[in-house]
């Protein structure tokens, strides 16, 4: 019987990198974002059975009628995959805008609970399962102008560990994987649609792919039973901290 994985945000980026890695394992994928033309266009491409929910992490009841919706041959989810996030702006902290923070704390964090707590409870009552938050290196150092975006990703990070403490005495794994400059949607998303300024910060060097963070996934999931990739950071080769990159 296949293993059933749910990816948040599995429209574009990282998440769409990971639900195709994860099809060649033979995993069985439940498909979340807000784009469902994107899902379904994804969905056609893998040989594997797939399932397509719509919705908004940040909305707790969305959240929750889209999780009770699955079918009772779904419900038994084997890997949660918190990809959905987002970074909106790059200012000081006295010019940021507060609906800026609001996306940014609703999506990177409260998003990631309510979809987990929709999750978890079935795994603990199952004894088994495996959960992975997307972070991110502003996770591990905060940086200029960033002040919001690194707290969300610190959030991220807390949590990942919390949840390891809670959870391993129920047979559940966690990991946290947090990448640095991956050459995505990410920073057009971050400059409200500015595709020039967004494709100025991946010039001058080799940044990651998405598919390099996807490889990560489906090791740490393919990992042996007796074995946790408990927190991996992923840099490109010319990235040595977060805001620090060599470029040419």
């Amino acid at each position: 019987m296949s293993k059933i994985a749910l990816i948040t945000g599995a429209s574009s980026g990282i998440g769409k990198a990971t639900a195709c890695k994860l099809s060649e394992s033979g995993f069985d994928l439940i498909l979340c974002g807000r784009r469902k033309d994107r899902l379904e266009e994804l969905a056609k491409d893998l040989q594997v059975k797939t399932l397509i929910l719509t919705f908004d992490v940040r909305d707790l009841n969305a959240v929750n009628l889209a999780i009770d919706s699955l079918p009772a041959d779904w419900k038994n989810i084997d890997v949660l995959v918190n990809n959905a996030g987002n970074a909106h702006g790059l200012s000081t902290f006295d010019q940021g805008d507060i609906a800026d923070w609001d996306a940014m704390i609703d999506g990177n964090v409260k998003g990631l609970l309510y979809v987990s707590k929709a999750i978890i409870p079935n795994m603990v009552q199952r004894g088994m399962g495996h959960i992975i938050n997307i972070s991110s290196v502003a996770g591990k150092q905060t940086y200029e102008n960033g002040a919001v975006y690194c707290a969300s990703k610190k959030g991220v990070e807390a949590i990942s560990e919390g949840m390891r403490l809670d959870l391993t005495k129920h047979g559940i794994k966690v990991t946290n994987v947090a990448p640095g400059a991956v050459q995505t949607e990410f920073s057009e998303v971050r400059f409200k649609g500015d595709k020039e300024r967004a494709d100025k910060v991946y010039q001058g060097f080799e940044a990651l792919k998405a598919e390099d963070i996807a490889d990560v996934i489906a090791y740490a999931v393919n990992a042996p039973d007796h074995v946790t990739i408990a927190d991996v950071t992923v840099y490109a080769k010319a990235q040595s901290a977060p805001t620090t990159i060599y470029k040419k």
